[in-house]
């Protein structure tokens, strides 16, 4: 079953600042649509986003300029996805083709009914290259959950500290 979702727009002004140049906000609106419709299809359930990687713009969007958000399902972990977006921008004025504008991963969890996390399928890896986005997402989460340990360790420490002053 493919997990990639499309979503294109053409932008308009009331998407943009005074200069014409598209606000962020919009486009990290366009990819967290895009990566909840995704995870939506693949799991079959509600989601929600957990976390976002760093986004870093290429090149400007402006008015009139057509934005194809792309979002596959890349990693499954107990109850959350990892879905990378990719996003594209096509000057419908010239005649050069899309141009990668920017891209991101985002976590989503899977919901219940009740809005609890719930299990999410297995992802079929069928190609080598979705096995390698796959390690390379797997490598990403369990780094981030080290973090995560690590800042939980520090905040536990400076709280010892601070009682004993």
């Amino acid at each position: 079953m493919s997990t990639k979702i499309y979503l294109s727009e053409v932008m308009m002004p009331s998407q943009t600042n005074p200069s014409g140049n598209v606000h962020g906000g919009e486009l990290m609106k366009m990819m967290d649509s895009t990566a909840y419709a995704a995870a939506r299809k693949f799991c079959r359930s509600n989601v929600v986003t957990a976390r976002v990687d760093e986004l870093e713009f290429h090149t400007p969007i402006l008015i009139g300029d057509l934005v194809t958000c792309t979002a596959e399902v890349i990693y499954v972990g107990h109850t959350s996805m990892e879905v990378a977006v990719n996003v594209e921008v096509e000057v419908l004025e010239a005649e050069q083709g899309p141009q990668h504008a920017l891209s991101a991963y985002f976590t989503m969890v899977a919901l219940d009914r009740n809005g609890r996390p719930m299990t999410v399928p297995k992802l079929v890896l069928e190609t080598d290259e979705a096995k390698a986005a796959f390690e390379e997402a797997r490598k990403r989460h369990e780094l981030y959950h080290e973090r995560k340990k690590q800042r939980e360790l520090q905040k536990q420490m400076k709280k010892q500290e601070e009682g004993k002053g």
